[in-house]
């Protein structure tokens, strides 16, 4: 029981092998997940407690297998090592250490070369993860981001690195490529004309709500987005935000409506990692705010749909 606890009462996530315990067992993992429990600035009301996001996540994932009989009768645990390295020791109050912190664990990680799952914690977390790739890789990287809002803000309440904030200081890192940038399902009035006005003018692409809803179908949509961000670049990766969802689906994220069912979100993600992304992260679940943890146990499904997909992309290369 001990080696399957990564920290106080809480298991290594869908009882993946403990890297903390074991670290000299990495290099057998096919699958590196770690958690970023970091929330920066509040952005609206009380609102708060994503950063409790990968414990609850690890928690809610106890019960649960790799077998997905609706797809194919898979069982991702027979084709995937998977391990769990822990969480990224953050600085509360302190964004520019903590996003330090962030990118040396992220580099980590990315040495490894094993696919990544990263669980926040908010959004601010994929700037440091993606920079430390570029660093790591020296690759050119396009992005599929899932999310209702562009997330492009210049600061969220005047921190550069907020959860408001983090695409446009990757417009600005050197090996984004910002046509292979592609802000996928945005939806909604938190949005600001801005968002809209930069995303564009820097070359990024929108595909909103209703491109995906006026397709002819979700797995089209899906290969379109993926074709966008892998146009001149070397890989893709893929971040998604729990509020791309309706908020029926999502009670432990923001509360957006006229976002994504479960099913369109496990269905496109399977897609996206079927066609070769090199890691992801799943941020914005926000524990204190969901009383059965809904959103929490779903992250283990889009894990799975998503390694479900990255088997397929490795039998094809």
């Amino acid at each position: 029981m001990e080696d399957s606890i990564i920290y106080g009462n809480t298991p290594c996530f869908l009882k993946a092998v403990n890297l903390v315990k074991y670290p000299e067992k990495a290099a057998e993992m096919d699958v590196t997940v770690y958690g970023v429990p970091w929330e920066g600035a509040v952005t609206w009301g009380d609102y708060t407690g994503c950063e409790l996001g990968p414990k609850v996540i690890r928690l809610s994932s106890a019960r649960y297998s790799g077998y997905l009989p609706e797809l194919d009768h898979i069982d991702v645990f027979e084709h995937l090592k998977i391990g769990d390295m822990g969480d990224v020791a953050v600085t509360p109050a302190d964004p520019e250490d903590t996003m330090g912190k962030i990118r040396q664990f992220s580099y980590k990680v990315w040495e490894k070369k094993t696919f990544p799952i990263a669980f926040g914690g908010d959004h601010g977390i994929t700037f440091p993860i993606v920079s430390s790739l570029i660093e790591s890789t020296g690759k050119k990287v396009g992005i599929i981001h899932l999310d209702a809002h562009y997330d492009n803000n210049e600061h969220s309440n005047g921190d550069p690195y907020g959860r408001g904030a983090p695409f446009a200081r990757l417009y600005e890192t050197d090996g984004v490529i910002n046509s292979s940038l592609v802000h996928f399902g945005i939806h909604g009035p938190r949005n600001k004309p801005e968002n809209g006005r930069l995303a564009n003018d820097v070359g990024a692409v929108t595909l909103t709500i209703h491109d995906i809803r006026q397709s002819s179908n979700i797995r089209t949509i899906a290969q379109q987005a993926y074709q966008i961000a892998s146009a001149n670049t070397d890989v893709v990766y893929l971040s998604i935000c729990s509020d791309v969802l309706d908020h029926a689906f999502n009670p432990g994220g923001p509360v957006d409506g006229n976002g994504l069912t479960s099913y369109e979100l496990l269905n496109i993600v399977h897609e996206i990692t079927s066609l070769g992304v090199i890691g992801m992260d799943y941020v914005e679940v926000y524990p204190q705010q969901d009383g059965n943890d809904f959103s929490s146990h779903f992250a283990s499904y889009v894990a799975l749909y998503a390694l479900a997909g990255h088997i397929k992309s490795l039998k094809k290369g």
